[in-house]
Order: C-alpha cells, then sequence, then structure tokens
C-alpha cells in the first residue's frame, strides 16, 4: 500500500481506576501473523487494502468498511489477500464482560467473523482514532462499552435485554451532578451505576435518553462553559486546561472548537479586543 509496515499500540482505561483495553493501528504491506490467539475478543475494522484471515477451518477475506470479530481463544492468522496488496486495520481488544452488559444469558456469540455493518464501522473507526489520539478514561469508558454492546446487540446470538430505565431523568441528573461536583477527577461510570444500582449499560442508556449525548460529552461541554469564563478573566489556554478538568491544551482546544467554533486562543483574543 505505502511500503511501510507499521503498528501502533495505544492503552486506553475504561474509566480513571477501571481496566485498560489496547488499541491497534496497523497498516501493512506484506506481513503476515505467526498462528495465535487472545484472551479477548478481538474487534477489528479494515480501513484499506484487502486482508485474509484463517479462522475456524475457513479463510475470511475483508476489505474496507467490514468489520472483524474474533473470538476469544481462536486461533487465527492474517496477512494480505494478495501478494501485491497490502492492508490497514484498526483493532481493539475488549474483555468478554464488555460485550455481556445490556445482554441476557452467557457470552455472545458471532456466527460469523465477517459482519457488514457501515454505521457501526464508522462509529468504531472514529472511536477508534479519537481515543488513540487522546485516551481520557470518562470517553473511553462511555464510548467503549456503548459500542461493543450494539455490536452484541445487533449480531451475536445471545438475547438483548430490554432498553426500558424508569426515571431516567433522575438518573441524569444524578449522574451531572457527580460529575460537575468532581469536574477534575471525574468517577468512572462502573463507579456511578454500582452507586445507582443500575449496570453501566443502563446508566448510558439512562443518561443519553435524558440528556440526548454520552456523559464524557456533556461533562467535555460543561468544562468549555466553565473554561470561557477562566479566557474571559484572562488566563491562558495552557493554563485553563488543567483547571477544567482537560488533559491539556489540545484537549480543551478540541472540544472548544466543537462545542463554540473557534480555538480557546482565538475567543480569549475576542473577549479581551471587546474589553
Amino acid at each position: 500500500m505505502n511500503g511501510r509496515e507499521e503498528a501502533r499500540w495505544t492503552r486506553a482505561r475504561l474509566g480513571r481506576c477501571g481496566p485498560p483495553l489496547d488499541l491497534l493501528t496497523a497498516s501493512f504491506d506484506r506481513h503476515v501473523y505467526a498462528p495465535h490467539a487472545h484472551e479477548e475478543y478481538t474487534v477489528g475494522v479494515c480501513v484499506g487494502g484487502s486482508e485474509v484471515i484463517a479462522y475456524r477451518g475457513g479463510r475470511v477475506h475483508a476489505g474496507p468498511g467490514s468489520i472483524v470479530v474474533l473470538a476469544p481463544g481462536e486461533m487465527h492468522t492474517g496477512g494480505p489477500a494478495t501478494p501485491t496488496d497490502g492492508y490497514a486495520y484498526r483493532a481493539l481488544y475488549a474483555a468478554p464482560g464488555l460485550l455481556t452488559d445490556g445482554m441476557l444469558g452467557g457470552l455472545p456469540h458471532f456466527r460469523e467473523a465477517l459482519l457488514d455493518d457501515a454505521e457501526l464501522a464508522a462509529a468504531l473507526r472514529l472511536t477508534h482514532t479519537e481515543l488513540a489520539a487522546c485516551p481520557d478514561p470518562l470517553e473511553a469508558e462511555s464510548r467503549l462499552p456503548w459500542l461493543l454492546t450494539a455490536l452484541a446487540r445487533r449480531h451475536s446470538t445471545a438475547r438483548a435485554a430490554s432498553d426500558a430505565v424508569p426515571g431516567a431523568d433522575r438518573i441524569a441528573a444524578a449522574v451531572r451532578d457527580r460529575l460537575a461536583d468532581e469536574l477534575l477527577a471525574p468517577p468512572s461510570l462502573a463507579d456511578l451505576a454500582a452507586d445507582l444500582g443500575l449496570s453501566r449499560y443502563q446508566l448510558l442508556r439512562a443518561f443519553r435518553t435524558a440528556t440526548g449525548v454520552p456523559p464524557y460529552a456533556w461533562l467535555a461541554q460543561y468544562r468549555v462553559t466553565r473554561a470561557r469564563g477562566l479566557l474571559e478573566s484572562g488566563l491562558r489556554p495552557a493554563e485553563v486546561a488543567g483547571l477544567v478538568g482537560f488533559a491539556d491544551q489540545a484537549h480543551l482546544t478540541r472540544w472548544f472548537r466543537r462545542v463554540l467554533g473557534v480555538t480557546p486562543a482565538a475567543y480569549r483574543n475576542s473577549v479581551q479586543d471587546a474589553r
């Protein structure tokens, strides 16, 4: 594809003190994996070229936009589909429990390794890219279990639990209060859910139902609001980022532009000029 063999691992954490989850960004021209297995579910999205995977006695051909799901403990290999092809993909390695939330029964079983779901593939790719660049714990915990549960609900043989969560407004208000009170070191969603007697999926479902956004997005917007006041007081963006809980200035800038359409520096300059 590009004459390069590249693989980059990023470790995200699900919540500030939660379990890790590994993300792999890979692009290969010739590399062929030796037979191996993982303890976790491997969930990959092909983003370029074509790959062939030996799996369960057959061969899986993955092209751009396809999702590949490999079960824990299953031996497999992977390599270019043809000697002249390369392949690029994004993969995450999820502990089995992350796919059981919101499901009834045991571990989800995927009859087919290759899945055709353009919407979910795009969401997985975007989430992977953004978390690999900035693995914020609350963002990872809000986005990855939600997508993995959606994967299991749409494509596995496991039966889905009910989506109904009574008292969604009350649950969302309690979560918002905790996140606002613990702005610099927010609690994990797992802890919040346990305190409310819910599963993490139920908490996410209730919060999205009541507010229209996941908890990390609400918190990021709340932090932007707090940041505006500090920028108006004359503080520099680099100072403000840490004071409102963003990982660094780049993290602040990414969300500030999403919410307000300008960078923190441009906003600070405009309000200072107005004065």
